[in-house]
Formats: structure tokens, C-alpha cells, sequence
């Protein structure tokens, strides 16, 4: 007798099943979204992709130089601080492939192929938007340019980080609230000329696991450096931080010809 039952109520159950399934589901809003403009928000689906790879065993930069320069890539060549023989490229792209295709087949070619990788230092992301950016383009396409391209600001570090677990649990006002005391930190810096930032989300694109990694550039190092040891007295820092760094401190040796200002 249960046996019969159950048949008899399966397909009422089939039929509540099929009746969800078939319910349309949104899709999710993948667009960078800014600061409203007259009460309509802004959507862009342009982004840049940054990726830094370093090298060791470079004695003299000027051939990788003329490498670069007969490329159509947009592109940064640093001296590494710390390595002597060391050297950082930083590519820039809107097109994600380039990193696949354009950059691979340079740094696999002569004089590249001569270099010794450092891939502990290998960082990628994206620029991304939080919803209060006044000038969605400029933040995403325009500012990274101005800032790593820019001649006057020849200092650069860049590191990753990632969140704890915990901080992405607690309530968005929470969150808003220490990435607040965060950025006005940064802020008091980039307002006094002393550093210029830059911001990139990395989720499932790091070989680490990273969230983010960021980029500071300035005319000199030792307020970059400054920057991050004050940075180190927030909360996120102190509390919510799960690791931070290698950082890779380098002085540009190149830059691709930039005209924005």
C-alpha cells in the first residue's frame, strides 16, 4: 500500500519540479558599474588586464629594449631593486588573449628567451569598479595608463593580497567601514603627490589564490614604502589579511609612449 502511494503522488512532485526548473533565472550582472550620472548608472564591459612577469639574468636592458619597441604592446620595463640582473615587465592590455598570444610569443623570443624566469613574482588582474566611480572609463581604461606609463613616476612596487575568509562574512556595512579607513590612507598619500595607486582584482586568475594585487608608483620610493607601513595599521591589514606580498620594488628602465595626461 506505501509503495502504491508513493507512486501515485511522484508525478504531482515531477510536475512541482519541472515548474521550478522551468522559472527563468537572472543572469548575473557581470558589467563594471560606477557612480550614478543624472540618476542613471553607469555599465561598461571594457577592462584592462595587467600582468607583471620577472626575469633574472639580464646584464644590459638595450636589447630588450628595441624588443619592445618594435612590439605594439603597451608595456613597462623595470629594474628590479632587489636582483641586480632582475628585470620586471609589466603588459597592458583590454584584450585578454595578448597575454597568450602577443606577449608570449616576445617573451619566448630572442633576447627574452635568454632570461631566467621568476614566476613567485608573476602577478595578473583586472581593473574592476566598486559602484562609486564618477568617471567609470577613466578608472578603468585611463588611469592605470596614466599612472604606470606616466615618466615623472619612475618607483613602482606591487605585491598581491589575500582576505581572510572572515572579512567577505561580515555585513556589507561592515566591509564598506574598514575598507573606508583603508583608503583614506591611500588617499592622504595620492592628494599630497607623494604615491598614485593602482587596484586590480585577481579572484581565479592568481596561481596563489590571491584576491588583489596592487600597484604603487611615485616620483620617489621611500614614501611608497611609507605608504605601506602605514597601511599596515588598518584593520583590514592587521585583521583581515590572510598573506601579502612577494612584493617586486622596481625602477622603470622603459615605458611605452603614453599621451595621456
Amino acid at each position: 500500500m506505501r509503495s502504491q502511494n508513493s507512486a501515485r503522488t511522484r508525478p504531482h512532485r515531477d510536475s512541482e519540479q519541472a515548474n521550478r526548473s522551468a522559472q527563468p533565472i537572472d543572469a548575473p550582472e557581470i558589467r563594471e558599474m560606477g557612480a550614478p550620472i543624472n540618476g542613471e548608472p553607469q555599465y561598461s564591459t571594457r577592462r584592462l588586464f595587467l600582468q607583471l612577469q620577472v626575469f633574472t639574468g639580464c646584464a644590459q636592458p638595450h636589447e630588450l629594449i628595441e624588443s619592445l619597441k618594435a612590439s605594439s604592446l603597451e608595456v613597462v620595463l623595470y629594474h628590479d631593486l632587489n636582483d641586480p640582473k632582475g628585470v620586471g615587465l609589466l603588459f597592458i592590455t583590454e584584450d585578454a588573449d595578448t597575454l597568450v598570444t602577443e606577449t608570449r610569443r616576445i617573451l619566448t623570443s630572442e633576447p627574452f628567451n635568454a632570461l631566467h624566469p621568476k614566476p613567485e613574482f608573476t602577478m595578473v588582474g583586472r581593473t574592476y569598479a566598486s559602484g562609486r566611480e564618477p568617471d567609470l572609463e577613466d578608472w578603468l581604461l585611463v588611469k592605470p595608463r596614466r599612472n604606470t606609463l606616466n615618466p615623472d613616476l619612475s618607483w613602482a612596487i606591487w605585491y598581491p593580497l589575500r582576505r581572510k575568509p572572515e572579512f567577505y562574512r561580515l555585513p556589507p556595512q561592515e566591509q564598506g567601514k574598514i575598507l573606508m579607513e583603508h583608503a583614506m590612507i591611500g588617499r592622504a598619500y595620492v592628494e599630497a603627490g607623494y604615491a598614485h595607486d593602482i587596484r586590480l582584482a585577481c579572484f581565479g586568475l592568481d596561481a596563489r589564490d590571491n584576491d588583489f594585487v596592487i600597484g604603487l608608483m611615485g616620483t620617489t620610493l621611500h614614501p611608497l614604502s611609507h605608504l605601506v607601513g602605514e597601511m599596515r595599521k588598518s584593520q583590514q591589514t592587521a585583521q583581515y589579511l590572510e598573506s601579502l606580498g612577494p612584493f617586486f620594488v622596481g625602477k622603470v628602465c622603459w615605458q611605452s609612449p603614453c599621451d595621456i595626461v
